[in-house]
């Protein structure tokens, strides 16, 4: 009989950074979590030997022409094979105390909301979904009671800067950015980038859709709409700044002009011990901050010439209705395409700007609504990189 003290958590996009940095953090106190469903995209030998190795109840596959790869593989089991978006959105509404939610992209959002419903703690590592659909996922959340808690390391730092203050005493939030590995280059320079420099982050082992965006600075710009939705403070009061080191990864300040800033190792596994500690601290294998071994800490404001993303991000929040998913589903095919080699790099922000400014759908009321602009958006993109490379 399981321990009643145990904590029932469930991980969506298991075989992706973030779901395997949470199942390195249980691996450490397996007798702490049971965990009740592990999701993976199409990578079915993973999510298999994952599922086998923390004995889950259930796995999910979202492809379904992998199902019966799973099943294959869990034959013999107690674990039970599913796949599918429905199944997703399914293994989402299982009673458990705490959610990873790390699905990549708008494919990540059905089964968010269906967590969130449950009124537990769900953890949120997928930015376009409250990029993307920020009102309605606030709205699940409030009306189901349930607690939200941002993995991101820097809306984790402000999360964690929040605890003992209250959110109308803060003056301003600030968001760091490492800056990327451009962030002294010239735009001459950068208009020769390849996909191999691109997700050569500096500080951060990332996956390279989202180093693209930290070399764009579009991930910050992301970043700033999902602080607009956790942290309602007012977009005027959410400062960006440029800190080469990543140590500080995020800053609040009071009205008192007492700032309080969080600081750790670039290291992911960090912010995610924060959350599925939350509202204890565990014990992590993580490296310790050495201030004096890292010597110094740089900070500059962000060029929004070279960086042309964090204003258009700041304008989509600003527009609100469908921009933020507009601008979002564009970037994600802009950065495929140049990732492929069909665009250059200072293309990616180029192709954003101009679906942003030509596509004006009508308000989204729904989830379906948003699917659908979300649709449009990259159909419309890939008929303008089409036309690009023409």
């Amino acid at each position: 009989m399981r321990d009643v003290a145990t904590r029932t958590v469930s991980i969506f996009g298991a075989t992706g950074s973030v779901g395997t940095s949470t199942l390195d953090l249980i691996r450490l106190d397996r007798d702490k979590y049971h965990v009740v469903a592990l999701t993976a995209h199409s990578n079915a030998a993973a999510l298999a030997d994952l599922a086998m190795e923390f004995d889950a109840d259930i796995a999910v596959i979202s492809d379904p022409e992998q199902y019966d790869v799973l099943k294959a593989l869990l034959a013999g089991s107690n674990i039970q094979a599913a796949a599918g978006p429905d199944q997703l959105v399914a293994a989402a509404a299982l009673d458990v105390d705490w959610t990873m939610a790390a699905i990549v992209g708008c494919a990540g959002l059905p089964p968010t909301l269906a967590a969130l419903k449950g009124g537990k703690t769900v953890a949120l590592a997928n930015k376009e979904a409250l990029v993307s659909a920020g009102a309605l996922m606030m709205a699940q959340a409030k009306e189901a009671g349930a607690t939200l808690l941002p993995v991101d390391s820097e809306h984790n730092a402000i999360f964690q800067c929040l605890q003992g203050g209250r959110i109308d005493q803060v003056r301003k939030i600030t968001l760091t950015a490492s800056g990327g590995p451009f962030r002294s280059w010239s735009k001459e320079q950068m208009a020769s980038v390849t996909p191999e420099q691109a997700v050569a982050h500096p500080n951060w082992d990332m996956g390279a859709k989202i180093s693209v965006d930290s070399a764009t600075m579009m991930n910050k710009g992301l970043e700033l709409i999902e602080a607009h939705h956790l942290f309602p403070v007012g977009l005027d009061k959410i400062d960006i700044l440029v800190h080469p080191q990543s140590v500080i990864h995020s800053m609040v300040e009071y009205h008192d002009c007492s700032t309080l800033a969080q600081l750790g190792s670039p290291d992911m596994r960090i912010p995610i011990a924060s959350a599925l500690a939350w509202p204890e601290r565990m014990d992590t294998d993580c490296t310790p901050l050495d201030l004096a071994k890292i010597g110094r800490l740089d900070f500059e404001a962000p060029d929004v010439d070279r960086f042309p993303a964090i204003k258009l991000a700041r304008e989509a929040i600003e527009a609100g209705g469908a921009v933020p998913a507009i601008l979002n589903a564009a970037n994600e095919i802009a950065v495929a395409a140049f990732l492929k080699g069909s665009v250059q790099f200072l293309e990616i922000t180029e192709i954003v700007s101009r679906i942003v400014d030509s596509y004006s759908p009508g308000e989204p009321n729904d989830l379906a609504d948003i699917f659908a602009i979300d649709k449009e958006t990259r159909d419309r993109a890939v008929a303008m990189i089409e036309d690009v490379k023409v």
